[in-house]
């Protein structure tokens, strides 16, 4: 798919104009509607206008260019890691991390209204959504498809209209395009949980006596025990590294480190582990801190 299926162009021209109404209100997500993404933004923002973009640099853009006041990205999930193309953006992107939202990803099959399982053939959905319901497709004997989007395809059964066909996509999916749900939660793993970040071209401050997390990016130097010695200021004034992911910069010379810790650089054990980390790096760019729920 190089572009939306006619249903879910429909439901896209109408969210952009409403989006386009009122921009403070409108936050960018990747994907149709009806994605998970998208059910990030109704979950974690009931007011808000979500605006759908077929990119993840389409919602960064979005952005930037005033579109849109925030953005919820995908970051990772708990059992296919993180999602790369976003390590990417988010320090060239320029924006801030302002909060997070979990969603706990619970697949259904999805067919056209009037079908039944017993007459599915082919279950259509992004690759990665297949993977994670690999065994239920295999007890049932359907044959995996792949797509570009979970939600998308739920637009693309619609407008094909072939009854042998299924959609793996989300419920509010089934709800936007009047699909049937033939079986609810088929994931493999109940667990299944994907990590959104909230972005927005300023920081926020988070209240004082909130619980706080802090992402920021750095790359080491390139000598010997170069991260060991850039971490270990977070070790010996007591801060805690809740993630830690790298990726590699330039022609395969350096490697860059996302980094999540609990607290703010206003305390003064984060204070004295980022002066640390900051004299054995090129470089350190903060990307924002936040309050955490609950």
């Amino acid at each position: 798919m190089s572009s939306y299926p006619a249903p879910a162009r429909a439901l896209v021209d109408a969210m952009t104009a409403a989006a386009a109404a009122e921009p403070a209100r409108a936050v960018a997500f990747q994907g149709a509607p009806g994605a998970y993404s998208h059910q990030a933004v109704r979950e974690a923002l009931p007011d808000a206008l979500p605006l759908p973009c077929f990119s993840f640099e389409e919602a960064v853009d979005a952005v930037i260019e005033g579109r849109a006041a925030r953005a919820m990205l995908p970051v990772e999930n708990n059992l296919h890691g993180r999602v790369a193309d976003v390590h990417v953006l988010l320090p060239e992107s320029g924006l801030a991390v302002v909060g997070e939202h979990s969603v706990k990803v619970e697949h259904c099959l999805l067919g056209l209204p009037g079908t039944t399982i017993a007459g599915i053939r082919t279950a259509m959905s992004h690759p990665q959504a297949l993977g994670q319901t690999r065994k239920t497709c295999k007890r049932l004997g359907l044959r995996q498809q792949s797509a570009a989007d979970t939600a998308a395809s739920a637009a693309a059964i619609v407008e094909a209209g072939d009854p042998t066909v299924a959609a793996i996509a989300s419920r509010l999916a089934a709800e936007l395009y009047g699909c049937t749900i033939l079986l609810e939660n088929i994931q493999d793993q109940d667990s299944n949980t994907t990590r959104f970040l909230l972005l927005q071209p300023t920081a926020v401050e988070p209240a004082a006596d909130a619980p706080v997390k802090t992402m920021l990016v750095f790359e080491v130097k390139h000598i010997p025990a170069a991260l060991f010695k850039a971490l270990g200021g977070f070790a010996t004034n007591g801060v805690n590294i809740s993630r830690l992911e790298s990726h590699l910069v330039g022609n395969f010379s350096g490697a860059a480190f996302l980094l999540d810790i609990e607290g703010h650089p206003r305390d003064p054990a984060v204070a004295r582990a980022l002066e640390e980390l900051a004299f054995h790096s090129k470089w350190v760019r903060l990307l924002g801190s936040w309050a955490l729920k609950g």
